[in-house]
């Protein structure tokens, strides 16, 4: 069938950023993106700006890992289910405990953490709370860029219910300027939905364009599947 058929070049998408061993594959180099000491990815892992590395969207670290794991159980290969489900967690993890900003919480100063509930970027030598698009406080789009894309791996990362909606109530006011996308929209009613369904399915219904990789039928899985 086409996955038998085409599992090395599957194989060879994965191993492009989780290669496991530079002896079995010397096509790639061992695990590309992902930082064993800091436990997570790096986008630009290159020190060639100032304050060095740098990570952006945690849930794309989150999801390539995730979809590895995937691919190990459609093969039947426990060494790669274990590897990406396991690195999935580290990153997870990282995510939570650099990037979502919680009440009461001790990473990072009272004021800076009373004001916040997400952080954009993540620098060897700073955190930087705007990205490499938007305007300074965006917040919809420092929301959507740490959810992207809603699959079921979203619920683990997001699954402190109070702190998704601290974040939802922190990000919402943003989305009464003139010009927000309607896509990122999208993202931040799917975090709502985790504890209000019936508030978040009334915003879907009235949104006119949903993110690539997203859709109108995706939020609706994503906010009908909730506890």
């Amino acid at each position: 069938d086409w996955g038998r058929k085409y599992k090395s070049q599957t194989y060879s998408l994965m191993e492009d950023f989780m290669n496991l061993s530079t002896c079995s594959n010397p096509n790639y180099t061992r695990l590309r993106c992902f930082d064993l000491y800091k436990l997570h990815s790096w986008a630009g892992g290159l020190t060639e700006f100032a304050d060095g590395r740098y990570q952006k969207g945690t849930s794309e670290g989150i999801n390539a890992y995730y979809s590895a794991t995937l691919i190990g159980l459609a093969y039947g290969d426990a060494n790669v289910v274990a590897t990406g489900s396991t690195l999935t967690a580290f990153e997870i993890k990282a995510a939570q405990m650099w990037w979502h900003v919680k009440k009461g919480g001790n990473m990072y100063e009272d004021e800076f953490t009373e004001a916040n509930r997400m952080i954009g970027l993540a620098w060897s030598n700073k955190r930087d709370m705007e990205l490499w698009f938007g305007y300074l406080g965006a917040r919809q789009c420092l929301l959507g860029i740490q959810v992207l894309p809603l699959v079921p791996i979203s619920e683990v990362l997001f699954s402190d219910v109070d702190y998704v909606k601290d974040l939802v109530e922190w990000a919402l006011p943003s989305l009464e300027r003139d010009g927000v996308g309607e896509g990122w929209k999208g993202f931040l009613y799917a975090l709502q939905g985790i504890y209000d369904k019936e508030g978040a399915l009334e915003k879907v219904r009235k949104l006119s364009g949903f993110d690539n990789g997203n859709s109108f039928s995706n939020l609706l899985w994503w906010i009908h599947s909730r506890g």
